[in-house]
């Protein structure tokens, strides 16, 4: 079988992105998924997605981990399938679709610019020195002086694969909070297991764990967090509610095709 697909990228988070509004690739396989995102023998991503229909929207994401299991929500891909969603003209500059962890909102503007609407939390945790959030996916937020000093591939496996998150893995953020207020974060991923150069979950939960530590300690109100990664800068906007509650959050960036093409599965 041969596949037609579209690579897009979100502040270097990758994706394979593949039309499947007509149900050709429902059967893909863990196997063929992970041949398909490996960056030696197939195309190469963090993730790949189907576009798939969905009654009463716009249509429905699915998402796999490169490991080729499918996976939690992605906030750099729903912000990726959005613009894949435009360039295939099933939506205009706004797009009401489903994910795993339900209903979003997106809304496309100029510059390849995507603002991506997450669910709520309600629920930060503190355990020690780090916090435990839930962003769509799972995230542990750990803030450090000098982010570019850790060894984010070593330090957050070993987080990872510690025997409290070992059995469902978690996603592992290292914070550093700069001069101007916003926050340089760099994240180990689960089921990429690896760095990535931008997770959108993640971001959203460092922005949202340094906002509530902010008002706590500055006893001011923030809605807007501006955010680095070793791929580039997003903003995550918010209503927070109060220490645990966080409502109306968007996570705001580029997404951008990088090439399409067509890859056989054959033989995997």
């Amino acid at each position: 079988m041969t596949i037609p697909f579209y690579k897009y990228q979100a502040t270097g988070n990758d994706f394979v992105l593949i039309d499947n509004r007509q149900n050709l690739y429902d059967g893909l396989t863990t196997a063929q998924v992970a041949r398909l995102c490996d960056r030696r023998f197939g195309i190469g991503g963090d993730g790949l997605m189907l576009l798939n229909n969905k009654a009463g929207y716009d249509f429905d994401m699915k998402y796999y981990n490169s490991d080729g299991r499918e996976g939690s929500m992605c906030g750099n891909g729903g912000r990726c399938i959005a613009q894949f969603a435009r360039h295939l003209d099933v939506i205009g500059d706004k797009a009401i679709f489903t994910a795993v962890d339900g209903e979003h909102i997106a809304t496309l503007q100029k510059d390849n610019w995507v603002r991506l609407r997450m669910n709520p939390v309600h629920e930060v945790k503190q355990e020690g020195n780090h916090f435990i959030l839930n962003t769509g996916s799972p995230h542990y937020v750990v803030q450090v002086e000098n982010v570019d000093s850790v060894n984010v591939p070593r330090d957050g496996a070993a987080i990872r694969y510690s025997p409290t998150f070992a059995a469902k893995g978690i996603n592992v953020n290292f914070v550093q909070v700069k001069e101007d207020g916003g926050i340089y974060v760099r994240t180990y991923e689960r089921g990429v297991e690896d760095e990535t150069y931008s997770c959108g979950t993640g971001v959203t939960a460092a922005a949202l764990v340094v906002a509530a530590a902010h008002v706590a300690a500055e006893k001011q109100a923030v809605s807007k967090v501006d955010v680095q990664t070793l791929g580039g800068n997003l903003s995550v906007e918010f209503n927070k509610v109060n220490d645990q509650d966080f409502e109306d959050i968007w996570l705001c960036g580029p997404a951008t095709l990088v090439f399409k093409g067509e890859i056989s599965i054959d033989g995997i």
